[in-house]
């Protein structure tokens, strides 16, 4: 396994990073299972593992802090917070009180006095970005945080964080996690480059776009991915379209849609990891078969002519939308006030 490093942070991570969202409740729900799976990745060469607080509610970072154990040291362990995590109001989102519960909460699940990369898992409009960054700033001068990051930001409000940290002198986001996949590359356009200029580094996920580029989804077939009854993008017409082009690449080339999948995530320059989201042993197989896959400039230029960069296919449902284009009072003049003359 190569290593790259965490943008200037000058942690070293594998281009494969190991997300833990399926392990626990929501995806394998057996722990002694889910710890192998870990265990084959970290033998694989993969070291950087990522969580959140969210998965299975505190269920996946039990997990992985117990498969951690006697391995922590060698490990860059991330995690996350932001998203609810029980039905009182301030049990969630980024501001100061939240963080400081959160980061303890994680902490204790994954058995371990330190987090390596806390990040918040989505961006929080409520909260002003000075009051999140300081308390971030606490956890490194504490000790129980290394680095920190972002998630799902836009490129905008990226720029203005780090504004903030230079003139506030605190602590500034040392990655981004966003989504990207062959189907979605709008980060090209702004976010990677930004990322790039701040020496950030970027963790994406969702390489595989759900299992869209597993080729398990296929236009007028039936799949036997349960979430393709949750999410309607998984039967967005233009996705299948381009996934059934980007089938023919593949076959043409002699790879295996996964491999191409995930080659395509980690070749941009921008993008430091990918992260792999196995539920079973077979999958995490399937994936490190892939990992000394290099991709040619002859199949690249195919997959641009499929979805052109810095283009997305469709939208995710589970992408995050910031309230300028949700809320209809920031969409729509008060209708008397519509009218030109």
């Amino acid at each position: 396994m190569r290593y790259r490093t965490l943008g200037r942070t000058g942690i070293k991570v594998s281009p494969y990073a190991l997300g833990a969202m399926m392990f626990g409740t929501i995806g394998n729900p057996d722990h002694d299972d889910s710890i192998r799976i870990i265990h084959k990745a970290l033998d694989a060469g993969i070291n950087f593992v990522d969580t959140a607080d969210m998965y299975s509610r505190g269920e996946s970072e039990e997990i992985v802090g117990k498969a951690l154990k006697g391995r922590r040291d060698s490990v860059v362990l991330a995690t996350k917070l932001n998203r609810p995590m029980g039905d009182d109001p301030n049990q969630q989102g980024n501001s100061r009180r939240w963080i400081m519960t959160a980061v303890d909460n994680s902490l204790r699940r994954l058995g371990t006095d330190h987090i390596d990369l806390y990040q918040i898992h989505r961006p929080d409009p409520a909260t002003d970005i000075e009051e999140t960054l300081s308390a971030l700033s606490d956890l490194i001068r504490s000790g129980k945080v290394r680095a920190i990051g972002s998630s799902t930001m836009p490129a905008s409000d990226i720029v203005e964080a780090q504004w903030v940290s230079e003139r506030r002198g605190l602590e500034r986001f040392r990655t981004e996690q966003p989504t990207y996949s062959i189907l979605n590359r709008g980060i090209e356009n702004e976010v990677l480059p930004v990322a790039q200029r701040y020496g950030m580094g970027t963790l994406v996920w969702s390489p595989l776009a759900q299992g869209m580029l597993t080729g398990r989804i296929r236009k007028g077939q039936q799949t036997d991915l349960r979430r393709a009854a949750y999410f309607k993008h998984l039967s967005d017409e233009r996705r299948l379209d381009a996934v059934e082009q980007i089938i023919a690449v593949a076959e043409q080339a002699g790879l295996k849609m996964t491999h191409l999948a995930m080659a395509f995530a980690i070749t941009h320059p921008g993008v430091t990891s990918a992260i792999i989201g196995p539920r079973t042993m077979e999958q995490l197989d399937d994936l490190l078969a892939g990992a000394d896959l290099r991709l040619g400039d002859d199949v690249l230029d195919r997959l641009d002519a499929i979805v052109p960069p810095g283009t997305d296919v469709g939208a995710l449902d589970m992408a995050y939308r910031p309230p300028a284009v949700q809320q209809a009072s920031l969409l729509r003049r008060p209708e008397a006030e519509r009218t030109a003359a």
